[in-house]
């Protein structure tokens, strides 16, 4: 099945969202009993970390967590957003640079300006976002960017999207309450692949479009440790508690570019793995064996794979040991861990 098609539906009475590409599972959101990122709280300052320069905050679903704040004196009360999910026994991940995102525009009331993707490079199309940019946000103080899918994009729509943004930012951020309290619900799976997944796709929406589109089968495999290689061996995906450890395997094939061809194609679909698989932390690669002088175009693959990842990234590098290693943000509750 060829071209890219949006499946949304439910599977264990949650919410979820999958995104088909040439009839692969590209990515899967579902929602979790956990607050979900986006999420906009008034908290209270608790209590400083010393030596992490950090701060935990009270919210009414819990402990939060603020890093690199300063002058906030315990008990002041400050809007954060929820940027993850958190590990379990640990606080939320908050930030105080509250965004209001949708799928053509984000409101950023700490910064201010009126901004157009870079990616939209046509003079005249930027004009004519930036004339709605500019009728869309008269009388505010509030910045804004508009996306890179805005581009060719109806101009009523748009400013649908800008005025919606803009006016839950003025609802929160004018909130007259003192004490903790959540002001605004981050985003459910379908509105979030409304937002995110905007290239093409045919979109179904019928009871049952898991089953009839391949989801509940691509999941199956992803709720498993190992999945195939194009071309031949394996990948073998393994969550521990200190990290995630992935190997790659070359199956039967013997001989001497099977580590190379096995390692390059683990590159290229390692981020689809991750993130269907809701994975991030510390992620090692124990590799198959291949000659040092690949290494390099290995690195060059997996960087451009997560270039188009939705979810923060670092390349870490090397260790003695030969094996790679990469940091990923934890925008995400495991599939393991919502789907038991």
């Amino acid at each position: 099945m060829k071209g890219r098609t949006i499946v949304l539906d439910h599977i264990e009475n949650r919410e979820a969202a999958a995104l088909m590409v040439d009839g692969k599972l590209d990515d899967f959101l579902i929602a979790t009993d956990a607050p979900a990122p986006g999420t906009i709280y008034r908290a209270r300052a608790d209590r400083p970390v010393k030596g992490q320069g950090g701060m935990f905050l009270t919210t009414p679903d819990g402990p939060a967590f603020l890093r690199q704040v300063k002058g906030l004196a315990p008990g002041a009360q400050l809007l954060v957003q929820v940027t993850g999910y958190a590990e379990p026994g640990k606080a939320l991940p908050v930030t105080d640079r509250v965004l209001f995102k949708s799928r053509y525009a984000i409101v950023t009331p700490d910064a201010p300006g009126l901004n157009i993707s870079r990616s939209i490079r046509d003079e005249d199309e930027r004009d004519r976002l930036l004339e709605i940019a500019h009728e869309s946000m008269e009388g505010s103080e509030f910045g804004l960017i508009l996306r890179s899918c805005c581009q060719g994009e109806n101009a009523a729509e748009i400013a649908e999207d800008i005025g919606t943004m803009r006016a839950h930012a003025d609802q929160v951020l004018n909130d007259p309450g003192t004490e903790p309290e959540q002001l605004l619900e981050g985003d459910g799976p379908h509105v979030l692949a409304w937002r995110d997944w905007t290239d093409p796709a045919e979109v179904v929406t019928q009871p049952g479009s898991f089953e009839t589109h391949g989801v509940l089968d691509a999941l199956d495999v992803a709720l498993g440790i190992s999945e195939p290689l194009p071309g031949g061996g394996y990948l073998f995906v393994q969550p521990t508690r200190a990290l995630v450890a992935v190997d790659v395997n070359t199956g039967a094939d013997t001989s001497l570019a099977a580590g190379t061809k096995a390692n390059f194609a683990c590159a290229k679909m390692l981020a689809r793995a991750l993130r269907v698989r809701g994975l991030g932390g510390q992620i090692t690669l124990d590799l198959a064996p291949m000659p040092k002088k690949d290494r390099r175009g290995f690195e060059a693959s997996l960087r451009a794979a997560f270039k188009a990842d939705s979810i923060e990234t670092t390349l870490a590098g090397w260790t003695p040991l030969g094996h790679y290693e990469l940091q990923r943000k934890r925008g995400r509750i495991p599939l393991s861990e919502v789907l038991k």
